[in-house]
């Protein structure tokens, strides 16, 4: 596990470079780790994350731009990966 520091925010990773939180049972990590519907619970989670960040970063005056445009970055590719999570577990059409 290692600790990541964006701006003022700490993150705590995994070895797979999820977020986790501090005191996380390392058994519930491992178990469905590559479940769709988990990560569409993790990318939501980070999405509003960083949204959260990003706003605290514009409250706070002149900002690192390019860091800005980084995170507005993942954001995008966040919420791409989200719709096509939610595309994947709800498809909408009859198979």
């Amino acid at each position: 596990m290692q600790s990541i520091i964006i701006g003022a925010e700490a993150l705590l990773l995994s070895e797979h470079g999820r977020r986790i939180a501090p005191g996380t049972n390392r058994h519930l990590l491992d178990s469905n780790l590559h479940s769709p519907a988990r990560r569409l619970i993790e990318a939501r989670i980070e999405h509003a994350d960083l949204d959260a960040l990003i706003d605290r970063q514009a409250e706070n005056g002149p900002a690192d731009e390019l860091l800005m445009r980084r995170l507005k970055k993942r954001r995008l590719a966040l919420r791409d990966e989200i719709a096509r999570l939610e595309r994947l577990l709800d498809p909408g059409e009859p198979a």
